[in-house]
C-alpha cells in the first residue's frame, strides 16, 4: 500500500520553528517530484513548497520565501520542511503530496492525512 504521513507537527510560538517530515512508504518516490500543501479553517488548501526528484529544484510559494525550506531524503523516502520565523498565519493542517498540478509540476495523486501546526502568537 502506498502511504505519505507527515509527522511534526505541533504548537509553537511566533517566531519558533518547527521541522515537519513526511515518510513515503509501498514504493520509491526517488523519481517523483514532492511537496507540501496546508489548510487552514475556512480556507483553500494552498500550496507551500515543492521540490523535484534529485532535489535540484525547489520551488516556494511567496508568503513562506525566505522562512521555509524545503529538502529531501530519497535513500530514507522522505521529504521535510524546516520552517523558521513562524508567524501565526502560518497556523494550518499540513499536507505531503506528489499532486503539484497547481504550479504546473507533475501531478501524481498520492497525499498525506496531514499534520497540524499551531502558530501561537
Amino acid at each position: 500500500q502506498v502511504q505519505l504521513v507527515e509527522s511534526g507537527g505541533g504548537v509553537v510560538q511566533a517566531g519558533g520553528s518547527l521541522r515537519l517530515s513526511c515518510a513515503a512508504s509501498g514504493r520509491s518516490f526517488s523519481d517523483i517530484a514532492m511537496g507540501w500543501f496546508r489548510q487552514a479553517p475556512g480556507r483553500e488548501r494552498e500550496f507551500v513548497a515543492a521540490i523535484n526528484w534529485n532535489g535540484g529544484l525547489t520551488r516556494y510559494a511567496d508568503s513562506v520565501k525566505g522562512r521555509f525550506t524545503i529538502s529531501r531524503n530519497n535513500v530514507k523516502n522522505a521529504i521535510y520542511l524546516q520552517m523558521n520565523s513562524l508567524k501565526a498565519e502560518d497556523s494550518a493542517v499540513y499536507y505531503c503530496t506528489t499532486d503539484l498540478s497547481k504550479i504546473g509540476w507533475s501531478a501524481m495523486d498520492y497525499w498525506g492525512k496531514g499534520t497540524l501546526v499551531t502558530v501561537s502568537s
